[in-house]
């Protein structure tokens, strides 16, 4: 029989101890969030010094505020006493080095260990919560009765708002089976409204290997809807900061997501964690917010990799050879550099180094070997007299005539205005069919007023590049990357060409026509062919009902996935209603617990919102923060989110909207946590039928 202790069949005085703990352990975090609020950044030496010792005071200040609604902690471990831990080692001939090894490293442990979102330590330094991020907390996730960890028991504590009101023991060190947690189904039930929630106190074991991966390995994960992917990817990062802090304060963490709104719901997440610097920003926020329309095959064309080369080679076309050598004229001397020369040091430079630098560094050699007709000539110049030779105008002429100085854009624009230019570009990497396809038809009168699209900006930042290397982060974390094209993908690996990544996202839901379908080639543009794929398909959060419905559609759009499946059974968790009133779902919503979205096709919105004008609601747009419990979510906005409720307006229309339409309807189909209904007047996609 699965052995589960609740607080109910347990004295009232146990329960009563656990709330003390939590009492004392909340007043010493305020006690050393006062502290670090009374320190002063004047003792540094000087103004930066300052400016930067008080900027980390204050990111300190911010990582140790309370949340009162939120558990400060979740878990408790009580450890096997040190006597029986050296009894068992010397009789297990089995134990193996890893486990020596963690009995060794948490020797000097307490006996009783409180995990929670951060470290909370009292005015002895004596630890009333440990970081659910330390080594010792890893137990809590992994162990098992087959493999205790050294932990006799786990308690789990349940709470209402912060306060804590129940707890559930687990007895790991005999051989008891386990049963399912109440505490932990209730908390991953649990109906929430507002931006996401940090999943720290239910990550599950599969979870928790990806969120320990190492600093240095690059991992992608393959998510079925409701494995809390995300959430990983985001604790991942938490985890990465704790555990390297020093390294990744200096290099840098960046989260980027599909859009806005989706930022805006995840925005939470890491600083319930104690991380307050952590960029997160969008591909376009990245790479440049150029929204010009364009036709999808065209901006098809512009994200595949084949760009690249192109690129490079539209660039370096504008090094061209010298029809002249250099004279410098110093008081009665001539000092010449022949057209032969000049062009071996292009020829030196060009294909090792970058534009600028090796535009810069041609001026330097020519300046040297001037000093050195110089020097022929019986003077002797030093540094100063070479650096004003390489600004002095005759070198600066032939460089420019030579080796131009060029922006991205000028590039670009040439490329793209010129069938030419894009031809000898091009060589065999385009076709001519794709070449016209690139060409302006009616070009812009310059470079300075054109307007780009999204797929330019990947290319802008390729020729950026090309011009200057793109400084590296440690980390990324890149959701939804199954929609980037090979040049964005490209685009994001050069942020973390000397660091990791972590990467996320479901074939299933590719909805642009670009969308990749393999994560093998989606790691090698980004330029980490060495990273681990793992897949996660065991989902906490979407009903079982809803996932399988949802299913249906993909032998359609994913016919090499395996279907996801639920822990939640779900019964009765969907409604498949023909010609049902938008409002009166709404309603049905509203008297439940939880957030509701209304998912409808976008050239719907504006309709659906007003049918709904006598409820309190707002229309999600993508720099959407809005936290009413209603919303009106496009279709293509839906992404990423997740709501107790959702009301599926005409998933036909969906469909018919895009050329992935039956993606994007899946993806609509699984942002339910509770309850999903589906009005339609229209027929259903063959594919959904029973």
């Amino acid at each position: 029989m699965p052995a589960h202790q609740l607080a109910p069949d347990i004295p009232a005085d146990v329960l009563a101890a656990e709330q003390a703990h939590l009492a004392e352990s909340r007043a010493a975090l305020a006690a050393m969030r006062a502290h670090t609020q009374s320190l002063s950044a004047d003792a540094a030496g000087d103004w930066v010094s300052h400016q930067i010792l008080q900027s980390l005071l204050d990111q300190r200040v911010a990582a140790l505020a309370d949340h009162p609604d939120t558990p400060l902690f979740f878990g408790r471990l009580d450890r096997e006493a040190p006597e029986r831990r050296s009894s068992r080692r010397e009789s297990d001939e089995g134990a193996n080095e890893e486990r020596s090894g963690r009995d060794h490293e948490q020797a000097d442990l307490p006996g009783t260990i409180y995990v929670g979102r951060r470290h909370v330590h009292d005015g002895h330094s004596k630890p009333l919560v440990i970081d659910w991020r330390a080594p010792v907390s890893r137990a809590f996730y992994q162990a098992s009765p087959a493999d205790p960890m050294g932990v006799v028991r786990r308690r789990r504590f349940g709470y209402h708002g912060g306060h804590l009101t129940a707890f559930e023991d687990e007895p790991l060190g005999e051989g008891i089976e386990i049963g399912p947690s109440k505490i932990l189904t209730e908390e991953i039930e649990r109906p929430r409204s507002g931006p996401m929630r940090d999943i720290v106190a239910t990550i599950q074991p599969d979870q928790d290997e990806i969120v320990r991966s190492t600093l240095t390995q690059t991992v992608c994960v393959q998510g079925a809807p409701g494995t809390g992917k995300t959430a990983v990817g985001l604790h991942r990062a938490a985890y990465l900061l704790f555990t390297h802090r020093e390294r990744l304060a200096r290099s840098g963490v960046m989260i980027v997501g599909p859009n806005r709104a989706f930022l805006s719901y995840i925005s939470s997440v890491l600083p319930a964690l104690g991380e307050v610097k952590v960029d997160q920003t969008t591909v376009a926020g990245l790479l440049g917010d150029h929204t010009t329309p364009e036709d999808p095959g065209v901006a098809t064309v512009k994200g595949d990799a084949r760009m690249a080369a192109v690129l490079e080679r539209a660039l370096w076309l504008h090094v061209t050879k010298p029809e002249e050598g250099l004279v410098f004229t110093k008081g009665a001397y001539r000092h010449r550099v022949a057209d032969y020369e000049v062009s071996e040091i292009v020829a030196s430079l060009r294909g090792t180094t970058r534009y600028l630098p090796g535009r810069a560094a041609l001026a330097q050699r020519l300046a040297h070997l001037v000093l050195v007709r110089m020097e022929q000539r019986g003077e002797s110049p030093d540094d100063r007299v070479q650096d004003a030779v390489a600004r002095s105008k005759p070198v600066k002429q032939l460089v420019e005539t030579v080796w131009p100085k060029l922006t991205p854009e000028q590039v670009l624009y040439r490329l793209l205005s010129d069938p030419e230019f894009l031809a000898k570009a091009s060589k065999s990497d385009l076709s001519p069919d794709e070449q016209e396809m690139l060409v302006w038809r009616k070009p812009y009168r310059g470079w300075k007023s054109t307007k780009w699209s999204a797929a330019d900006a990947a290319l802008l930042d390729e020729l950026r590049d090309l011009m200057e290397r793109t400084p590296s982060l440690g980390h990324l974390v890149v959701d939804e990357a199954q929609d980037l094209s090979e040049m964005q993908l490209r685009a994001l690996g050069r942020r973390c060409r000397n660091g990791s990544a972590t990467v996320l996202g479901d074939l299933a839901q590719g909805t642009t026509p670009w969308s990749t379908a393999s994560w093998k080639s989606v790691l090698e543009h980004l330029g980490q062919r060495e990273g681990e794929v793992t897949e996660l398909t065991l989902g906490f959060r979407v009903p079982r009902e809803v996932l399988d419905y949802a299913a249906r559609l993909l032998p359609s759009i994913a016919p090499g996935l395996a279907a996801p499946q639920s822990l939640r059974p779900g019964l009765g968790s969907l409604t498949v209603r023909p010609g049902g009133s938008v409002a009166e779902a709404a309603r049905e919503a509203l008297a439940k617990e939880g957030s509701i979205g209304v998912i409808v096709p976008d050239a719907m919105a504006g309709e659906i919102s007003l049918s709904l004008a006598e409820l309190p609601h707002a229309v999600l747009d993508p720099d959407s923060t809005d936290d009413h419990r209603l919303l009106v979510v496009p279709a293509t906005l839906a992404k990423g989110l997740e709501y107790d409720h959702v009301v599926v307006v005409e998933p036909a229309d969906i469909v018919a909207a895009e050329p992935r339409g039956l993606a994007r309807l899946y993806v609509v189909l699984t942002r339910a946590v509770t309850s999903l209904t589906v009005l339609h007047d229209k027929a259903l996609p063959p594919q959904l039928a029973a």
